[in-house]
């Protein structure tokens, strides 16, 4: 069984308050790409993860994917199983791919192994993977609080526009961001802005860690700066970054604008 894990983009990501548990509560709202890994899952005779594209650092057994299985094998008389992933999405990029790739696992074990899961027990089960992957189970746009596993339906669509992500070759550890953010309530609830046109997100849609990443990383500030200047009505660092996405109204092809950068394009 095959599957292709997409990225996420974050339109806006208010970082409110810290919790006592040490984590941070945030308002975003999580909005999938077609920027995806490649993950195949078939019986075999023993457990075995296989990794291709884009290197991952660590033992197989400590990757999101192995973990997936395991959290399934520990309640299903459930088979080995070799895996395979092609590495496309960027690491430390602020687009979720780890997470998609634990939650699309979740998703195929439960067909392959017909263990008749509902979203929602998928979902359960993702959480313990990590805060965002419970978006993953059903990647369809979305705003989530509390620590991003709180999720509700979110009326926002970018259908017909196009969507370039900018990867540069820095990436930005999610502990040192939010060691080094203010939490704060922001001056606009985040749906109420959502629900206006997207030419309107400019002024209003703030992303809370691009002030901290901006600070230490100029170079992707100059990202956000470049994709305005190229015509982009919004644009945007995801979730910590690095990564900066810029919407546009029509295809557009800026891998000559950014040479020492990865760069992703597609119709949302």
């Amino acid at each position: 069984m095959i599957a292709f894990p997409p990225c996420k983009i974050n339109l806006g990501l208010h970082v409110t308050e810290k919790r006592a548990d040490g984590f941070h509560n945030i308002e975003t709202c999580f909005y999938p790409a077609g920027w995806s890994d490649v993950l195949e899952i078939f019986p075999a005779a023993e457990t075995k993860l296989i990794l291709s594209g884009i290197e991952i650092q660590g033992e197989p057994t400590s990757n999101i994917i192995y973990k997936a299985y395991e959290l399934l094998r520990q309640d299903f008389s459930i088979a080995p199983v070799e895996i395979y992933l092609h590495k496309v999405i960027p690491h430390g990029a602020g687009l979720g791919g780890g997470s998609s790739d634990g939650a699309h696992t979740l998703k195929l074990l439960n067909q392959l192994f017909l263990l008749k899961l509902s979203d929602q027990q998928l979902k359960d089960y993702a959480l313990k993977l990590g805060s965002d992957c419970p978006f993953f189970i059903e990647s369809k746009p979305i705003f989530a609080k509390g620590r991003g596993e709180v999720l509700s339906p979110v009326s926002v669509s970018l259908s017909g526009f196009y969507l370039v992500i900018i990867k540069p070759e820095i990436s930005v550890s999610t502990t040192d961001a939010y060691s080094r953010i203010i939490p704060r309530k922001p001056k606009t609830d985040l749906l109420t802005i959502l629900n206006k046109p997207v030419s309107t997100w400019n002024s209003l849609l703030k992303n809370d860690f691009e002030d901290v990443v901006f600070e230490k990383h100029i170079g992707i500030r100059n990202i956000k700066e470049k994709l305005y200047q190229s015509g982009a009505v919004y644009a945007a660092m995801s979730g910590s970054g690095s990564a900066i996405f810029g919407i546009f109204e029509s295809p557009i092809n800026l891998e000559k604008d950014f040479p020492d950068c990865t760069v992703w394009g597609g119709v949302m």
